[in-house]
């Protein structure tokens, strides 16, 4: 007889997890922000090659298909923005392969949202603002500050070194000590994860949010980039905000140039190939809606379950989820 039947939070906790989600759709109306709901299914999956998509068949009107479960909204979210949505939100089940353990899960529910017309600093100030009021923080006499690092100076300080000039050979040797493994033909990116996973994160948000931002180019994913007043040097518009160590959103200064975005996709799967990994199909449709136009704006992704196992002073996830993987 099985006897894992039973959710991996408690009902107490459940009933707590409600009410923090009916907080967050409170902020949100109260700014105006539309729901949306978009699906789970796309013909299309995040090229991230840091991203492990699980896709499935289907019997569709064109046959017998391949289709992606959603590391993210956001594709399909961009799309409405496109056809003049406005501000939206959605609180989405996405998926990732093998991210399980104490800050991921398989499956897991995202917090997005997109504001066309606004810029970035605007939307650190607004998720910091989101944060605030899950924790029940808004004011008073315990707020929660909000401080903005710049990534090379955080390598600065810890390390001794600038991520953007240090030779690589250097970098691999760091990268080498600080997790014990053979980084000899490890690209530039993997060794700079690396290290801001071991050595940066789990310092950061100490007592407060902090924002990072001006990551490396390299690093821009979905996002713009602009020139780093220090020396030119070009950084990703973008920005992840972290609690108490915990990474928990990923904002961008959102990319709506077509054929840019086209020509990331492409490189992306050119290096999943040279990696060994499998392609992912590139989402056709989000490039229409690009070339169509969409209005520039800044767009963020919230892991909602993280916010909720710190404001409700959890270890893990899976406390905070009714059936947490492999329990599901």
């Amino acid at each position: 007889m099985i006897d894992d039947w039973r959710p991996t939070a408690t009902i107490v906790t459940l009933r707590e997890r409600a009410r923090l989600i009916a907080e967050v759709r409170t902020f949100f109306a109260e700014r105006g922000v539309l729901e949306v709901e978009t699906p789970v299914l796309g013909h299309g999956g995040s090229t991230d090659v840091h991203l492990a998509s699980l896709s499935a068949e289907a019997t569709t009107p064109a046959g017998r298909e391949r289709l992606w479960l959603q590391t993210s909204p956001e594709f399909a979210m961009k799309r409405l923005l496109a056809a003049g949505a406005g501000p939206i939100f959605q609180l989405a089940r996405c998926f990732r392969d093998g991210e399980v353990g104490r800050r991921h899960n398989l499956e897991f529910t995202m917090l997005e949202w997109y504001r066309p017309g606004l810029p970035l600093a605007a939307l650190i100030e607004e998720t910091t603002d989101l944060v605030r009021r899950v924790l029940g923080r808004e004011s008073g006499d315990d707020p929660v500050p909000l401080r903005r690092r710049r990534y090379r100076e955080l390598f600065r300080e810890a390390l001794g070194i600038d991520p953007f000039t240090v030779p690589i050979e250097t970098l691999r040797r760091l990268a080498a000590e600080r997790g014990g493994l053979a980084m000899d033909d490890a690209p530039r990116d993997d060794c700079l994860d690396l290290l801001m996973s071991l050595v940066i994160e789990p310092q950061l948000g100490r007592g407060g949010v902090e924002a990072v931002v001006d990551y490396p180019a390299s690093q821009a994913a979905l996002a713009r980039r602009h020139r780093d007043p220090e020396d030119g040097e070009w950084v990703a518009s973008r920005f992840e905000l972290y609690l108490e160590g915990l990474e928990l959103a990923n904002g961008y200064d959102e990319l709506t140039d077509a054929a840019e975005q086209a020509a990331r996709f492409a490189e992306d799967n050119a290096t999943r190939r040279a990696a060994g990994l499998p392609e992912v199909d590139v989402d056709v449709r989000l490039l229409a809606a690009l070339e169509h136009g969409m209005p520039a704006g800044s767009g963020v992704a919230l892991g909602i379950d993280r916010l909720i196992q710190l404001a409700l002073g959890h270890e893990s996830v899976a406390e905070v989820m009714a059936f947490a993987t492999p329990r599901c």
